[in-house]
């Protein structure tokens, strides 16, 4: 399979000639990869396309807005669409079935690794919604409050309600112009930033337990179980959200969540402050991410995998220096 770099004109052009579209999202979902999808399903159904989103996993209950008034097509799929995906590992439990048959990707992580037949970056934008805006504009369809709900999902949890370094004058804009058409910004904002479970309440006071400090405090480090999971009866959408923690200390620059996904198996989410790079620390496991925040898994057990992190974190921070 051929792979390169494309336009976003050339996305859209592809897409106006195709039909029956899969769109996938990363395992794990957020807001950006769920947002982008939905937004763009919305899009290339007002055009006259059938298209469908298969998310990775279930999805939360806290995103099911993102589906309203969306009727199930059934079709068999001519074109397949990934997005906020930087590689194909990241297609998870859905590659098996649409590994190496990925026709177009819409990203904005630039570590991103081509899996695609075409592939649009860019890394400037904060969130991967911010693409897809631009893409449904050339697409020519019309940005409704549904499509701007979702639009305004990615971008609002990318950027961690406009809190992050990663927020341009292009994200300001492109928001007001979605609270101008009345998507729901409060509601979602509450939703995804001010709204906890009575179980995210007992994860979080469990994760804090396990807090460890090192390099004169500068890195902070918390670990989940499954365990832990079980007894606080906490779900997927429960965890999310879990990495911002660490970094929320004071006169921490580096943060680090593992989480136990399997025997001898973990997730590890970094974050970071200033001139420190979250994507080198994780790209040192085959992950990546962005400068503020990455993510990778490493397999052992989880004081081996504590300690990998940890030192890869201590070489970013002498890095740095």
């Amino acid at each position: 399979m051929t792979m390169m770099m494309n336009s976003l004109n050339e996305i859209s052009e592809y897409l106006k000639k195709a039909d029956n579209f899969a769109i996938l999202t990363h395992k794990y979902p957020d807001g950006d990869t769920l947002g982008s999808a939905f937004a763009l399903c919305r899009a290339l159904r007002q055009i006259g396309k059938r298209a469908k989103v298969i998310v990775n996993g279930s999805l939360a209950g806290k995103f099911r807005y993102l589906e309203n008034g969306m009727e199930d097509q059934i079709f068999e799929y001519e074109a397949v669409v990934a997005v906020d995906i930087a590689s194909a590992s990241l297609l998870g439990d859905l590659e098996d079935e649409f590994g190496g048959k990925v026709d177009v990707s819409v990203d904005h992580h630039g570590m991103n690794v081509p899996f695609a037949k075409m592939t649009y970056v860019n890394e400037k934008a904060a969130a991967n919604t911010e693409n897809v805006y631009f893409l449904i504009k050339l697409l020519g369809a019309r940005i409704d409050r549904d499509i701007a709900n979702c639009l305004y999902t990615g971008i609002c949890t990318d950027t961690g309600c406009f809190k992050f370094s990663n927020v341009t004058s292009d994200t300001m804009r492109i928001a007001a112009e979605l609270m101008d058409i009345g998507c729901d910004s409060s509601e979602i904002n509450r939703v995804m930033f001010d709204t906890k479970s009575l179980a995210r309440i007992k994860i979080e006071r469990a994760v804090l337990d396990t807090l460890t400090l090192h390099c004169g405090e500068k890195i902070a480090v918390i670990h989940t179980t499954m365990q832990m999971e079980k007894e606080t009866g906490a779900g997927e959408s429960d965890m999310d959200g879990l990495a911002a923690i660490p970094r929320q200390i004071e006169g921490v620059v580096i943060g680090i969540t593992v989480k136990e996904k399997g025997d001898n198996y973990y997730r590890v989410s970094v974050r970071t402050v200033g001139d420190y790079s979250a994507a080198e620390i994780c790209k040192a496991f085959g992950g990546g991410g962005h400068h503020a925040a990455g993510g990778c898994s490493l397999e052992g057990t989880l004081e081996q995998v504590r300690e990998k992190i940890i030192e890869a974190a201590e070489k970013e921070l002498k890095r740095a220096c």
